[in-house]
Parts: structure tokens; C-alpha cells; sequence
């Protein structure tokens, strides 16, 4: 149904009616998963409830519709009593505490061998989830076991939460409980952002993603880009998922949860530490973080014999991996210049082998941080590498400390150029006032202006700038545009085809879309996906430069630090004469296409998979977010239609499982209507698309 945003009315009138109306379609697409207008009406309802409260600032209250994702902000956290309490697993570190474990479940069970359900233990925070007839009604923390917090808002916007689940044969109430985690690649982008505004990166993906679910702003919580694995199912009767443990991870899966692609049904003690070697070995590979792996008794009969004890159960154990730390050296502190100007010290270690690799070079994050650790060179220290990001030092071994050594000096000018250097009363980095006499910052902006996901200037690498900066004294990226052959072959070792071809590359690079341009500008807080965003809200250049604080805030996952970000780097003229001189050059970033919407495709998702022979599947997952749908790269009950090209595999067997839609690539084209013909397919094997390596046979 189309929305009535009733312009006959006045403000007054208007304004209950249009809260109300957005409650609503808040409710429909966050809690019941039954949108009923599309996301470009929802946008334009929500913009217009803004500028009202905008004109009448008395209106705006906690309360509103505008101050909440999937849900009000609240002044704090009420606490739930949870119906079963939250217990947690034995711990065990030991190699023997696997024997010891199987050999109690043997003698308890009174049989030789015994099946496990096995599956790594995800280092997150617990969640427990609650559906009544079928639809999500309330998240909380574990707590104390007892009594958790409830953060039932923050749980809407964390993938992985499905907000209606089948409950054909299930009891009226069914809780789901699972983890909490923030994704490697999630947690270095968020570190990314943390480190261009200055702030203090996060220790690890733990500490991100706890602190981010228990915030009292649902925006903060989905800016952070959590994700839950489920791990169990707690019911009255939950025999329609079957009698064990695995049968019912399994029945998560169908329903949209997320579980481990890693969890495996092994036998006695030999299948329990199989199962230890191999987790430990592929460890640095998984998504996400993980500290040991988790042994259950699989059958339900055989976990209800076993029974509990205190507050663990008899019939599953935690078995850790041991600490990864190592003590080593410190030789030496560098201090390395950002493309913002942040100063920030590193280690120079002697190599020490931690995490899976050999580290030399550790960060130390910035100099607040050094000065807390009060790490000196000389001394030895603890390095810690959990196989999340870049090596850290964690501190040092004062027992082996020289009396002679003193604390490192916090820098007073710029490593780089020698400029002085400043620090914001609310920031930990210390950054270099140099700008564009800094060579570090003048060549950090060009390295990530020309970078394969910004405006992807093919061959202009380190090499290429660090020549054009030290030769020709290019500083700034619009110089990049002004550039001749002439002046490119007056590099050391260019020749006339490479410097042809690099021209020829830049020359292709001025049409890019609007959306890349934004993001390779470096604006800090702006990374891909918000300039996507920002992108389809303004969708020409000079409206973008022209945006309102108020505009900026109305797009999408665009918060006020965003903003300030935004305003801050549109103010200086400096800035807004460099894009001038490049659209001057000829830079003319493609105007982004407002969305044609197709009723086939608007509002619904589509997983792509398998070989394309027309189209390559990121031009058709291009084309369906054109028209108004969606792209996801899993296969959930959510998702309306596959589009399967040959060499489809796990996905598509999903797709038949659950009974979803199955396009082939010439369908799509047909329902695009793209003005595309497609090409004839060449049969191929099925191949599994989303397969990964199953290690050995357990």
C-alpha cells in the first residue's frame, strides 16, 4: 500500500498521524519481517517525520519514531529473569581433559563408545533469544545466568536474528541461544574508523562487539555489524528438530540462523581431539573469533541421563586452546605518519613466532596507550596475536627489565616532515599539522584515492606516487589529473608504453561512480558502504557538496559523528578546490541512478550463485539492487528467489530444500526486462560455491 503522508493537514495534525504511520512500518519490516511499503517509502515517510520535528523542535522526544532502529531508545537496560538459567561449560586446557571426559560419559552411560557433537567455541557475548508463536519477541544477555539485560531493540539490527521463525509442531514458546560476534573483516573496518577519527581502536572483536549490543542506541549497535551464531534450542518439546543436538543445529539452519560451517558428529575420545587438531590448525581461517571448540553428548536421552551438576552440565565440556603469547624483545619504537596525519608507534621485535606467524613489527596503538603499558625499548615483552588483526604487545615482563631503560618520549613534531603536531582535547591521536607537506599524509591519500575499491587507478601504485612525489613534487590527488606523458616519463625506469597506458587508465577513471569518488575523497567515518549510501541520497556531486547537516543526517546508517566528519572536511576550502580543480580536469563522477523499481525485484532478496554466462554476477546483483531488491549472499527462508547458473551447488540445494524460487540466468533477464538476450549455457559439474575445506575425515 502506498503511504499518506496527508499534505491537506496542518504540522499539528500531521504529525501524531505520520509518527504513528512509521511505528508501524517499523514494526512490519524490523519485528514481523512483513514489510508493506517499499524501503524508498519508508525513507520518504521517515524524512518528513524528521523535517517536522525539525520545524518544531518541542516535538522531538525520546520517544519519537526517528530515535530508534527497529525500536525506542531507552534510558537504560531493564533486567529478565531468564525462564532456564544460563549456565556455563567446564573449562578444560588440558590434552587429557579430553580423555578424562569421554572416559566419565562412558562409565556414567554404561557403554564403550559415544557420539559427540562438536563445533568451535565462538569467543563472543551469549544471547538468548525468544520467539512466541513463531515470532521474535525479546533478546537478552546472560548476565549472571540468572538475570540478563534486556536488549531486545539492539537484537533487530544483528544479522542472524531472524525475526519470525516456523512453528508448525512447536510449542508456543521457543528460545534460541547462540553468541554474539563481531566478524574479522567487520572488526578491522570498525578499527579503521576508530583510527581515522582519532579514537582508541578496540582491543578485540569481543570487547567491539559486547560493547556495541549492550549500547542504548540501536543505530550504534547496527553501525558495528554484529552477527549471531546459534548454538541451541530450548523448548517444552522440540522433537520436531529431532533427538540430538546436531538434528536441531541443523533445524536452525533452515529457519535463518546462522551455525558454524565447522561443527562436526565425531565418536570417543579419538574423534574429540581429531576434531581439537583440526579446529586449531584451520583456526586463523575461520570468520570469526574463536578460543577453543566445544564437546556436547549429542543424544538427548543420553544428555538428560547425564544430568548437571552445580551450575554445569555433565554432558558437555569447553576445551581452550592454550594462550597465544610469546615473550620476546623489544629493539626499537617507530613512529608511523597515517594518510590523516595520526602518529602512531609500532614495535620492532625480534621475530617471534605467535598466532600462526612470525612477528617482527607489533602496534602499540598510539602514545596514551604506550605510556599506560610503559613499554620501553630494550625491554622484553608479551605479544599477544589472538589471529584477529595486527599483532599487539600486551606489556612487559618487568622481572627481566635493565634498571637503564626509560620510558619513550611522546613526540613533540611530525616523524615524517617534522611539522608540529596537535591533539584534540577529545581525542588519544596525536596528529601532524603538516597536510600536504607531509609526505606520509600527501602519499597515504593518493595510495587510497587510486585504490582498487576507490577510484582504481590501474598501475598507479607506491612505486608510481612515491616517484611522482619525490620527482615532481605531485602532492595532492587532483595533481593526478593534470599529469602528461611528458611528465611521467621524466620517472626513473618509465618507459613510453607504460606511461601511455597509465594515462590512458587515469583517463577512464573520470566517470567512476559518485559512490567511489566519496569514499577514495578520505573522508574520515566514510568508508564503501556509506558512501554507497550517501550516493543514492544525493546522487550528483554538487548536491552531495551542497548536503545539509539535516539531509546528511536523514541518510541511512549515517550518524551524528558521521556528520560532524562530513561538515568538518566540506568546510575547508582547500578541500572543495581540489575536487574543483578535478572536475575542472575532466573528473565528472557518475551520477548515481535513482532506483527504477520492478515489482519483480522491489523489495525482495536475491542470492545469485554459480557460473553466469550473460551477465557476471555482480553486474545482475548490480541490476536486481537497481530495480529495488536486495542481494545477499546467503540462501535463508528470507530470501524470495535464487538465480542458479551452472556449477550452482550447497546453494541451490538449499534453495530446493526450502522451497524458494530457482531463476535461471536467462528468467532473470527476461523478468529485468533489460533489453538482454541470453547467451546459450554450456553444462557444467555442480560445484559447491560456498564449500570449504572440510580438513580431515572425522
Amino acid at each position: 500500500m502506498p503511504i499518506a503522508l496527508h499534505p491537506h493537514l496542518s504540522d499539528e495534525e500531521r504529525y501524531p498521524i505520520l509518527c504513528d504511520s512509521l511505528r508501524l512500518h517499523a514494526t512490519l519490516y524490523y519485528v514481523l519481517d512483513d514489510p508493506q511499503i517499499t524501503d524508498a517509502e519508508y525513507d520518504e515517510l521517515f524524512r518528513a517525520v524528521q523535517k517536522l520535528e525539525a520545524d518544531h523542535p518541542d516535538w522531538l522526544t525520546p520517544e519519537s519514531p526517528t530515535q530508534k532502529v527497529g525500536g525506542k531508545v531507552r534510558d537504560g537496560f531493564t533486567t529478565v529473569t531468564h525462564k532456564r538459567p544460563m549456565l556455563s561449560l567446564a573449562t578444560k586446557t588440558k590434552t587429557d581433559d579430553a580423555n578424562s571426559f569421554d572416559t566419565m560419559v562412558q562409565k556414567e552411560l554404561g557403554r564403550k563408545e559415544v557420539e559427540y557433537a562438536t563445533e568451535p567455541k565462538y569467543d563472543g557475548l551469549a544471547l538468548s533469544l525468544i520467539y512466541k508463536h513463531g515470532v521474535f519477541v525479546r533478546a537478552a544477555t546472560r548476565g549472571d545466568g540468572t538475570t540478563g539485560e534486556d536488549v531486545t531493540l539492539n537484537a533487530l539490527v544483528v544479522s542472524g536474528v531472524p525475526r519470525t521463525i516456523n512453528a508448525l509442531g512447536l510449542p508456543d514458546e521457543v528460545e534460541v541461544r547462540g553468541e554474539v560476534v563481531m566478524l574479522r573483516s567487520d572488526f578491522q573496518a570498525l578499527n579503521q574508523v576508530q583510527q581515522d577519527a582519532g579514537k582508541k581502536p578496540f582491543a578485540n572483536p569481543r570487547n567491539a562487539a559486547a560493547g556495541a549490543l549492550r549500547v542504548l542506541d540501536p543505530k550504534i549497535t547496527a553501525a558495528r555489524k554484529l552477527t549471531f551464531f546459534g548454538y541451541t534450542v530450548l523448548a517444552d518439546d522440540v522433537s520436531p528438530m529431532g533427538n540430538s543436538h546436531s538434528s536441531t543445529i541443523d533445524w536452525m539452519k533452515t529457519q535463518g540462523f546462522n551455525t558454524s560451517d565447522e561443527r562436526r558428529v565425531v565418536k570417543g575420545e579419538e574423534g574429540l581431539l581429531a576434531y581439537f587438531d583440526y579446529i586449531a590448525a584451520i583456526r586463523h581461517s575461520i570468520p570469526y573469533e574463536i578460543d577453543g571448540v566445544v564437546y556436547k553428548v549429542n543424544d538427548f536421552e543420553d544428555q538428560e541421563k547425564l544430568g548437571f551438576r552445580s551450575r554445569e552440565p555433565n554432558w558437555a565440556i569447553a576445551h581452550k586452546f592454550p594462550a597465544e603469547r610469546a615473550l620476546t624483545q623489544l629493539v626499537g619504537i617507530d613512529v608511523q605518519v597515517g594518510r590523516t596525519g595520526v602518529q602512531t608507534p609500532v614495535a620492532r621485535l625480534e621475530p617471534v613466532y605467535v598466532g600462526g606467524v612470525t612477528v617482527s613489527n607489533a602496534t602499540l596503538h598510539n602514545f596514551s596507550e604506550l605510556k599506560e603499558k610503559d613499554v620501553r625499548i630494550g625491554d622484553y615483552v608479551y605479544v599477544e596475536r589472538s589471529g584477529d588483526v595486527i599483532p599487539a604487545v600486551v606489556g612487559p615482563e618487568l622481572s627481566k627489565r635493565s634498571p637503564s631503560l626509560t620510558p619513550f618520549p611522546a613526540p613533540t613534531s611530525c616523524s615524517c616532515c617534522g611539522s608540529p603536531l596537535y591533539q584534540a582535547p577529545d581525542e588519544v591521536a596525536i596528529r601532524c599539522t603538516g597536510g600536504s607537506i607531509c609526505s606520509a599524509q600527501s602519499l597515504g591519500k593518493m595510495e587510497h584515492f587510486v585504490g582498487r575499491r576507490m577510484m582504481e587507478l590501474d598501475g598507479w601504485g607506491d612505486k608510481v606516487l612515491a616517484g611522482l612525489h619525490d620527482q615532481l613534487k605531485v602532492t595532492t590527488v587532483d595533481q593526478l589529473y593534470t599529469l602528461t606523458k611528458d611528465d611521467l616519463l621524466k620517472l626513473p625506469r618509465m618507459g613510453e608504453k607504460t606511461a601511455v597506458k597509465l594515462i590512458a587508465t587515469r583517463e577512464a577513471t573520470k566517470t567512476r561512480p559518485l559512490a567511489r569518488f566519496i569514499f577514495a575523497l578520505g573522508i574520515p567515518g566514510v568508508g564503501e558502504t556509506t558512501g554507497k549510501d550517501l550516493a543514492k541520497a544525493f546522487l550528483t556531486l554538487d548536491k552531495f557538496l551542497a548536503g545539509t547537516d539535516d539531509e546528511f543526517l536523514a541518510v541511512p546508517n549515517v550518524g551524528p559523528s558521521t556528520v560532524e566528519s562530513l561538515r568538518k572536511y566540506l568546510n575547508v576550502q582547500g578541500h572543495l578546490d581540489l575536487i574543483a580543480n578535478m572536475t575542472a580536469a575532466g573528473v565528472a563522477p557518475a551520477p548515481e541512478t535513482a532506483v527504477q523499481t520492478n515489482a519483480m525485484f522491489t523489495g525482495k532478496t536475491f542470492v545469485v550463485t554459480g557460473s553466469m554466462v550473460t551477465m557476471d554476477r555482480k553486474a545482475i546483483e548490480d541490476a536486481i539492487e537497481g530495480m529495488g531488491g536486495k542481494t545477499s549472499g546467503s540462501v535463508s527462508k528470507k530470501t524470495s528467489t535464487v538465480i542458479a547458473g551452472p556449477g550452482a551447488g550447497s546453494k541451490l540445494a538449499t534453495a530446493q530444500s526450502l522451497g524458494i524460487d530457482v531463476w535461471d540466468e536467462a528468467t532473470f533477464l527476461q523478468h529485468a526486462n533489460l533489453g538482454i538476450n541470453a547467451a546459450p549455457t554450456v553444462s557444467t559439474p555442480a560445484v559447491d560455491d560456498t564449500a570449504t575445506s572440510e580438513g580431515p575425515s572425522l
